[in-house]
């Protein structure tokens, strides 16, 4: 694809053949996320007075869950692109192509939480807590993915960091010239996403100062899905995707967007009203003994 002057070129290839093996760089991405995430999270369970070796163990239930509904969100707000006449159904099984929704993923994935949680007996909502900023790091190192696949861009554009789309994808709208630029969604939520998880450290420690956080609250996960369901709404407005799936004319990952950002206000006002109710417990211990 030739480069044109200010503007950020798409990769030509999407995997390397290693012998008889072809390694999808989609896949690797998401695996480096998903590696992060654990690290970060058990981290964080340690900080918090837990083992830490949870994480792996809840990860072994989420992972595959979340991938297995991700994909099913994916096909069902995508049915054209895998039921037509000819068409080759074993495509739906093919996740290193691309084609895995975030919504889907995080929906079955909490699924796979609760069973990992019930089974090394830890409160769900402690493990959603200390998992929230390493989600937001996943899922920009994914976006890298998208990137190497030209699957996640948006409007056209005449802005100097325009994204190259290879004119000859099924992709690429059709009318436009073969040298249109697009906004770079991938590398917009990939800066919007890692901005976000440092956010949610920094309130964190703003809030708790020289206390450890208390995860269990639901201020963190408040913190993800507000920040995530803000952005993903926004990004969605100009996201050039075939979703077919519309609820009054809008498009369902947008609607979805919004209800996390809801979601995630409800559980931030929770969150703070079982933090007054943490200080005013302290307070009284303090008079206590004083007294």
């Amino acid at each position: 694809m030739p480069q044109l002057p200010m503007s950020i070129p798409s990769p030509d290839i999407s995997y390397i053949d290693l012998g008889p093996f072809r390694l999808h760089f989609y896949a690797v991405f998401i695996l480096i996320g998903v590696v992060l995430a654990v690290l970060l999270t058990s981290r964080r369970l340690r900080a918090a007075g837990h083992q830490g070796n949870e994480a792996i163990d809840i990860a072994l239930w989420a992972v595959p869950f979340g991938i297995v509904g991700g994909r099913l969100y994916h096909v069902v707000t995508h049915p054209g692109d895998y039921f037509y006449p000819g068409a080759d159904l074993l495509k739906i099984l093919y996740v290193w192509e691309g084609g895995i929704a975030i919504f889907g993923g995080v929906v079955f994935g909490l699924v796979g939480i609760w069973i990992g949680a019930r089974r090394t007996k830890l409160h769900f909502l402690v493990f959603l807590d200390a998992l929230a900023p390493g989600m937001l790091i996943a899922q920009a190192v994914g976006r890298i993915g998208n990137y190497f696949n030209q699957e996640l861009y948006g409007s056209p554009t005449t802005l100097p960091w325009g994204l190259q789309i290879d004119p000859g994808s099924p992709a690429f709208p059709a009318g436009l010239p073969e040298d249109t630029l697009f906004h770079p969604l991938f590398l917009y939520e990939l800066v919007w996403n890692l901005a976000g998880a440092a956010t949610i450290l920094l309130i964190e420690r703003a809030i708790f100062r020289d206390r450890r956080p208390q995860p269990g609250t639901g201020l963190s996960l408040g913190l993800y899905l507000l920040w995530y369901g803000i952005g993903r709404a926004w990004f969605e407005s100009f996201r050039l995707d075939p979703t077919e799936l519309l609820v009054a004319g809008i498009k369902i990952n947008l609607l979805t967007a919004l209800g996390a950002a809801v979601v995630g206000i409800f559980l931030l006002l929770n969150a703070r009203r079982l933090e007054r109710r943490r200080a005013l417990r302290r307070s009284a211990e303090l008079v206590t003994e004083e007294s």
